[in-house]
């Protein structure tokens, strides 16, 4: 089977978007994975990511921030936005393609603490995600004729 992609946008993919990726891969749900990219991508992550998800255990994804592209939004069964929705930058394409959009600030611009506090946001609905993902593969293993 065919890995199934998980595709995590926000605007710089500087924060939110890279944490999110690295949170679902650290264990995805099975024959998934997670990528990510921006709307308008930042020069590089915001120097605080890779301390945030270091906190955590994880590694920052191996890509710099990237730009969203048509291939990415044709190859995702899933788009989950995170915040950007109701931005200029965000393109109409999400919203008309039925994105997920988690509404979470931007931590780039607050303090460590709020910083934290969006990542445990963000962790708590990644680990949704992949509950989610993993219940519909069992329903449909068991749901599956036997050979």
């Amino acid at each position: 089977m065919a890995e199934r992609t998980v595709l995590f946008v926000c605007v710089e993919n500087a924060c939110r978007s890279l944490m999110a990726e690295a949170m679902f891969n650290r264990n995805p749900a099975e024959g998934w994975r997670a990528v990510s990219a921006g709307t308008e991508p930042a020069a590089a992550p915001d120097p605080r990511t890779d301390r945030m998800l270091r906190e955590l255990g994880l590694e920052m994804p191996p890509h710099p921030p990237q730009l969203l592209t048509e291939e990415m939004m044709r190859d995702a069964r899933i788009v989950v936005t995170l915040g950007c929705l109701d931005r200029a930058s965000c393109p109409a394409r999400l919203r008309a393609a039925g994105a997920r959009d988690w509404e979470l600030p931007d931590p780039g611009p607050l303090d460590d603490p709020a910083f934290r506090e969006v990542r445990r946001k963000l962790q708590a609905r990644v680990d949704g995600l992949r509950r989610e993902l993993t219940l519909a593969g069992a329903r449909r293993s068991v749901l599956a004729p036997r050979p």
